[in-house]
């Protein structure tokens, strides 16, 4: 056994230059590149097409970005807010990213609560909407931004608290857009998994489509 052992040690400290370290390099790096080969055939190739067709098999409108489409137009994604600017429609979260709602600069503003920037961009938006429903308190919702800042969905307070401004800004009752408030609700996922939501994109389609 000592032997043996004295061999290996000796093998491991042969200098360089010799046959022996050269030999074994040389097997080392084949190892690591043919290693290299493998993993990135089966991580890089074949793992990522066998996922993708799984996915489109099993659930291909969630694997394709839940896209929602309108008389042969895609319009929007329901996992994806957009910005609406029209009083005639509900409108979500402020975003933080990119220019609002960039799917590729996905982020919250990483400001603290003290920070001036900040409290006078909420400041701002409550005045905003203090404009339009005197009187009544903002919901936190409607100044605060999302930490992915893509949020499809609102609170069903901040939906409520806009009723008045749709109604109005599309002469309809204010009931009636209550009661279309009310019906896209969504409730917790599982019964006891997230908050009750209502998706802004799917309520303002339907907005549309009860104008006509």
């Amino acid at each position: 056994m000592s032997n043996a052992s004295y061999t290996h040690e000796e093998r491991l400290i042969t200098p360089i230059g010799s046959s022996r370290p050269s030999t074994t390099l040389r097997g080392t790096l084949m190892i690591a590149i043919r290693f290299t080969i493998v993993t990135t055939i089966l991580l890089g190739i074949i793992y990522p097409l066998v996922v993708t067709g799984i996915a489109q098999l099993t659930m291909r409108d969630k694997a394709n970005g839940q896209l929602i489409v309108r008389g042969g137009q895609i319009v929007g994604s329901a996992i994806i807010g957009q910005s609406f600017t029209s009083p005639r429609y509900f409108h979500g979260r402020p975003s933080a990213a990119g220019n609002g709602y960039d799917a590729t600069s996905s982020g919250g503003s990483n400001l603290a609560q003290s920070n001036k920037a900040l409290i006078t961009r909420i400041d701002t938006d409550v005045a905003n909407w203090q404009k339009q429903i005197p009187g009544q308190p903002v919901p936190v919702g409607l100044v605060t931004t999302s930490a992915s800042g893509l949020d499809p969905d609102i609170s069903p307070a901040d939906a409520l608290y806009q009723i008045p401004i749709v109604a109005a800004a599309r002469h309809l009752p204010e009931a009636t857009v209550r009661a279309l408030v009310e019906s896209h609700i969504e409730g917790r996922q599982l019964g006891f998994l997230g908050e009750p939501r209502v998706n802004v994109l799917a309520l303002n389609l339907a907005l549309d489509e009860m104008s006509k």
